[in-house]
């Protein structure tokens, strides 16, 4: 793909074209030869901008051993990361996996958060007072459901609030694991759970604003550190966060340290509906969370943040 894309380039009118800077993104690592084409051409800086480390993840996850696939991968990552002159990594945790990148001389790392545009509510085709969780305090997930989120335990925890008749979940979008989710809930006969098919980004602001409550996902068996795009979501519309995620990640300290929402990492049912509950009751008593929530996203997660950060580091 990224020769492929090289050659055609070269036969486009942008070929004489020369550059100010480069900038790409990771996922997918295969855009490294096309990088560095493009800032020898023009003699500038470059700018890699990693959010996901493969494939470590896909090793933790149990999707892929360390055979000769692996080292392929590997390869290639590496092969990028050697083209970059600065590095923006998603959060504080994952600077340590490029220590020894930057201990070498090879360039700069920082942290570079994510970002998102901002999206007014403008309406959903999704409905919830039209449905059997009316009236409910719902806790909603908004997002891919895949290997990478470890969904199970959330299921375990509607159930474990079935006799509550005043909380519900929903759960939108779709993944590798949306299909076995449904039929589990099925199987539980869990009346306080309901599922949507993927809708588009514009609306998840309408879907948010009929919600009290943000859930965050990540399987406890993750080694990398993650800040989900469904977080910055969430506090952009002013939505307290309930996330289980992997020990370590930074995602809790975020959360606990700007006091918008709850998290946990041990992977427990039990300690899950406990923060679970005391979030609702925060919410009913903190009439200022959900205003924390938003200054949060404008503070640290807006796309001018993150622009002025990428010129600066290209400008160096």
């Amino acid at each position: 793909m990224p020769f492929a894309m090289i050659k055609n380039l070269r036969q486009s009118p942008l070929a004489e074209t020369r550059w100010d800077g480069v900038i790409w993104y990771s996922p997918s690592i295969f855009l490294g030869p096309v990088a560095n084409v493009l800032k020898k051409a023009s003699n500038c800086n470059s700018y890699l901008i990693v959010r996901d480390i493969f494939p470590e993840w896909a090793v933790d996850m149990g999707l892929m051993g360390r055979g000769a696939l692996y080292w392929f991968f590997k390869a290639v990552a590496q092969y990028q990361y050697l083209v970059a002159d600065t590095i923006g990594v998603q959060s504080p945790g994952n600077l340590e996996f490029f220590k020894k990148w930057k201990d070498r001389g090879f360039g700069r790392l920082e942290v570079l958060q994510n970002w998102l545009a901002d999206a007014p509510v403008c309406g959903c085709s999704i409905n919830l007072t039209g449905t059997t969780l009316s009236d409910r305090k719902i806790f909603v997930y908004a997002g891919n459901m895949g290997v990478a989120q470890g969904m199970d335990i959330l299921l375990e925890l509607a159930d474990s609030f079935r006799g509550r008749q005043d909380i519900g979940f929903v759960f939108v979008g779709r993944g590798s694991d949306a299909s076995r989710l449904v039929t589990n809930a099925r199987t539980r006969g869990l009346q306080n759970v309901l599922f949507f098919d993927e809708i588009e980004p514009q609306q998840i602001p309408g879907l948010l604003a009929q919600c009290q409550a943000g859930i965050v996902a990540l399987d406890p068996r993750h080694k990398t550190h993650n800040i989900p795009g469904k977080f910055l979501t969430y506090m952009q519309s002013g939505l307290p966060v309930l996330a289980t995620v992997n020990n370590g990640n930074d995602l809790v300290k975020l959360i606990r340290t700007e006091d918008v929402g709850r998290a946990c990492t041990d992977n427990s049912v039990a300690t899950l509906h406990g923060l679970a509950e005391d979030l609702l009751l925060q919410l009913e008593r903190d009439l200022e969370m959900r205003g924390r929530c938003k200054q949060l996203f404008g503070r640290l997660f807006s796309p001018a943040a993150a622009t002025n950060q990428i010129l600066a580091a290209l400008k160096m």
